[in-house]
């Protein structure tokens, strides 16, 4: 095989093992093609090339998310991963670890962790690699590894809930949901809410967003059964898709433009956190971005003709 195919066959994980390390499609893709350069430009072939571009590509991960943590602490309102439609990485082998570690959930809580861990963690619990492997990748020794992946193990198992529903029944839930707010029924979306729910936007200073986050299955419901008829007026349509390995869906203005991604959390039977991601410089990939502000006028004029 040539340079190209086999950096071509290995891009999938070479992307997915950067995006779990940097919740971004965009540094996790730019991660990539600076480990294509290095690749292209080494003189000698590795003996394992799979593992020579999986060290490379983790490395240069770690020194973009520790510059990234800096921009993540100066972030206007709630910071969340930019959505990812669909993991172009696949291992029936592994499908339950790499579903779950690329939820928004998982996302945050590896957020958690120093550079060091989350690289550690991923490498190791996610991509199931050797310790060998994960001491080459990240420059420690095998026991210091080991001590990293104790830390972050801890850190991981502190946030995760105690409970999460199957894929079969997180579809279910989610249908009923949109059904739900495509009608505008208030009292349905209550009834699928977990009492302590939380609606959450992050619009990063860049798009109108929640002046906080709306707690409360009444709450939440009446926001969301009042807003989405009003953007139903002005055009605004939605599509459910899977978000982060999770039910969600991605909403459009008239022009067919993407407006935001929704993404569901589920908890024994319920839908216990909603995340909205609005600034528009984590949808790009996603298609062409409406203007946030444009609708919001909107919404707020057909707000008063309602009235």
């Amino acid at each position: 095989m040539s340079k190209v195919e086999e950096f071509e066959e290995l891009r999938p994980l070479l992307f997915s093992i950067a995006y779990r390390i940097l919740g971004s499609v965009s540094e996790a893709e730019d991660a990539v093609q600076e480990t294509w350069l290095r690749f292209d430009g080494s003189s000698t072939r590795p003996t394992s090339t799979k593992a020579f571009l999986s060290a490379a590509v983790t490395r240069i991960s770690i020194d973009v998310l520790r510059s990234a943590r800096v921009r993540r602490e100066e972030y206007v309102g709630p910071w969340f991963p930019e959505p990812l439609l669909s993991d172009p990485y696949q291992d029936p082998a592994r499908a339950v670890e790499l579903a779950d570690s690329v939820s928004m959930a998982a996302l945050l809580l590896l957020e958690r962790l120093s550079p060091l861990e989350r690289a550690v963690f991923v490498l190791r619990e996610v991509f199931a690699f050797g310790f060998d492997e994960v001491s080459a990748a990240v420059g420690r020794s095998e026991a210091a590894c080991r001590q990293l992946l104790v830390r972050a193990r801890r850190h991981m198992e502190a946030g995760r809930p105690r409970f999460e529903a199957d894929r079969q029944e997180r579809h279910e839930l989610a249908t009923r949901f949109f059904d739900a707010l495509k009608s505008g029924d208030v009292g349905g979306l209550r009834n699928l809410l977990a009492a302590d729910v939380q609606l959450v936007g992050d619009g990063g200073g860049k798009a109108p967003q929640l002046a906080k986050a709306v707690m409360g299955a009444e709450n939440v419901a009446r926001v969301l059964g009042t807003v989405f008829p009003l953007m139903s007026r002005i055009d605004v349509t939605f599509a459910p898709h899977e978000v982060n390995g999770r039910p969600g869906a991605i909403f459009r203005d008239r022009n067919g433009k993407v407006l935001h991604a929704l993404a569901l959390d589920t908890l024994d039977g319920q839908i216990r956190t909603i995340r909205a991601v609005i600034n528009p410089d984590k949808l790009g990939h996603i298609g062409p971005v409406a203007d946030a502000w444009a609708i919001d006028r909107e919404v707020k004029q057909a707000r008063r003709q309602v009235n």
